[in-house]
């Protein structure tokens, strides 16, 4: 028991490193301190919930099935689009079998499981999940160029694109017709 427990243990520290893993097509973008794996990661969770339940999904399902989506960049990093285009993206499931190696074998199969129907893409959590990912990318995206970042519109149009479900097109279309602080003077009753 004490070898699977060390190698949960250094799968922890290892997922925190994403906590520093930056998103590098922000680079490309001008932005200089984009947002981390972790920070993209979180908020794609909470809107893989939000598009599950709407779509009459699993909410809990989407939102596992979206944590555990870019676990696999601790040994890959974030590779832009277009350094996926001569490097390729990786194989998440090949580093999810790397990765549970040696984990309590129920831990190691969940995780294997999770990061197989993320990829596969076939369950409507998955579904709703790639959508929360697209969609995290759009709602970022606004929010840069809020900020006066102006090389953001390929992240938007691109994320819009590869929406699949009505309701993440729906909040898509709110969101680009929503200013970033619009909910803050509503909240203040300013609008």
């Amino acid at each position: 028991m004490a070898d699977e427990d060390r190698v949960v243990a250094n799968f922890l520290f290892e997922a925190g490193t994403l906590k520093n893993h930056k998103r590098t097509g922000w680079w490309i973008a001008g932005i200089k301190d984009p947002e981390s794996v972790a920070e993209h990661s979180w908020r794609a969770a909470l809107l893989a919930s939000i598009i599950a339940e709407m779509e009459g999904a699993d909410p809990a399902r989407a939102a596992l099935l979206s944590v555990w989506h870019d676990t696999g960049e601790t040994r890959t990093g974030d590779l832009a689009h277009i350094s996926q285009k001569y490097v390729g993206k990786g194989d998440a499931v090949a580093i999810a079998d790397d990765q549970s190696t040696g984990m309590p074998a129920g831990l190691g199969a969940l995780m294997r499981s999770i990061i197989g129907e993320y990829e596969a893409r076939e369950t409507p959590e998955a579904i709703c999940a790639g959508d929360a990912d697209k969609l995290e990318c759009l709602v970022q995206a606004i929010e840069y160029q809020d900020q006066g970042h102006k090389n953001v519109d390929r992240w938007i149009v691109n994320s819009q694109k590869r929406i699949r479900t009505e309701s993440a097109k729906r909040i898509a279309a709110e969101l680009l017709e929503t200013g970033s602080l619009t909910w803050l003077r509503e909240a203040m009753g300013e609008a």
